[in-house]
């Protein structure tokens, strides 16, 4: 068992944890299919053929919103991805093995939620290792998914991800979760754009005082319908037959 005690939350430290904002996403004239360019390193989605999907939830663990999201997801009997912030982890490291034990799978969201465009590589690379290392140490695994702060990405974020044995984790269809949705206009943004192979964006933690109510109430409804449309879900590697660990 992995023993740690929290600090307080640093929310004045340098880039702690986004908030979510549109601004650091790249505009959409400048977005570039990095899917297209690096096809075996940046995931998008999973096979086209089957009527299966993936939940992804961002930014946590924390003591808020995760319990509430793991609550529905073992109601409901879901296995999900979650891709962890470092400083996150630091706090709520117990939060963290609940999510294992519960037979979900744990990736990569950097240390401090950094735009990894507006960093030089080094410390990129930095917030990489550094959350593996610490997610390792809490349950003894090292995730293989790396998923990028904002979406963003340039060659060089890209070159090094692959250089560490790494895949990038993107997404085709976001709930735009974290911007204080309701419940309706959580499941509209999700269900809208389901389609076979889809990798969806949630979150499971929030920047401060920022709410995940909608989330939480929207999931249940999104679980149902996407299973009487025939969906399946599944976890990213399970999706992809590609293991989550390296």
């Amino acid at each position: 068992m992995y023993s740690w005690t929290p600090k307080p939350y640093a929310w004045n430290s340098p880039f702690y944890h986004g908030p979510e904002r549109l601004s650091e996403r790249p505009p959409h004239s400048q977005h570039v299919d990095w899917h297209a360019l690096y096809p075996n390193d940046v995931i998008l989605h999973g096979p086209t053929d089957r009527r299966e999907a993936a939940l992804t939830f961002d930014d946590g663990p924390d003591r808020v919103w995760t319990p509430r999201i793991l609550s529905v997801l073992a109601q409901y009997g879901v296995k999900a991805e979650f891709n962890c912030v470092g400083q996150r982890v630091q706090q709520s490291p117990h939060m963290l093995e609940q999510i294992i034990q519960e037979g979900h799978n744990v990736e990569n969201h950097s240390w401090s939620h950094p735009n990894f465009t507006k960093i030089p590589v080094a410390k990129a690379k930095r917030q990489i290792e550094q959350t593996n290392l610490l997610i390792e140490q809490i349950t003894g695994v090292r995730p293989r998914f790396f998923r990028p702060p904002y979406g963003a990405l340039n060659d060089e974020v890209i070159r090094e991800v692959i250089a560490l044995g790494m895949k990038i984790l993107y997404w085709n269809v976001d709930s735009l979760d974290w911007s204080g949705l309701t419940r309706k206009q959580v499941v509209a943004n999700v269900l809208g754009h389901t389609e076979p192979g889809a990798i969806i964006l949630m979150h499971f933690a929030g920047g401060r005082g920022e709410s995940l109510d909608g989330t939480v109430q929207a999931l249940p409804y999104i679980i149902q319908t996407l299973r009487r449309e025939g969906y399946t879900f599944k976890t990213v590697s399970a999706l992809l037959n590609i293991p989550a660990y390296l």
